[in-house]
């Protein structure tokens, strides 16, 4: 580095302008609950959200009650860095055939409005968390 004393004050305070930028490009708006989403305000979910886990659903479906709490939870633990949203496939037919979702439950992780991964059925926490941390590395 420079041994310009003053030079080495703009460069640090440049370093951490570019850093705070790169939090702001990289944060998005995340609750500690799912967002319960539409076919109208899906698309620009799971675009504006780098990493966003959409949770298709029906409230007669069974296996659905069962995985509804977990995504409740790990809404809660990763609020930070991934978005959660809820889609009820009966109230919602476009997003749900653009996406292929056949049977329910069906969790579907995007990266970048992008399908990533996908889990269809009721599946432990563990197996949820597993595939999250997989996008998350």
């Amino acid at each position: 580095m420079s041994s310009d004393p003053e030079l080495e004050k703009i460069l640090k305070r440049k370093m951490e302008e570019l850093k705070g930028r790169k939090r702001e490009n990289t944060k998005v708006e995340h609750l500690p609950s799912p967002i319960v989403l539409n076919d109208n305000d899906f698309e620009q979910f799971i675009n504006k959200n780098r990493i966003a886990v959409v949770d298709f659903w029906a409230p007669w479906c069974g296996p659905c009650r069962i995985i509804s709490p977990i995504i409740e939870e790990l809404s809660k633990e990763y609020s930070e860095k991934v978005a959660f949203g809820k889609l009820n496939v009966d109230e919602n037919p476009l997003a749900t055939a653009k996406y292929g979702v056949n049977g329910i439950p069906t969790v579907i992780f995007f990266v970048n409005g992008q399908v990533s991964d996908r889990i269809v059925g009721a599946a432990p926490k563990y197996v949820l968390e597993s595939r999250l941390k997989q996008i998350l590395n």
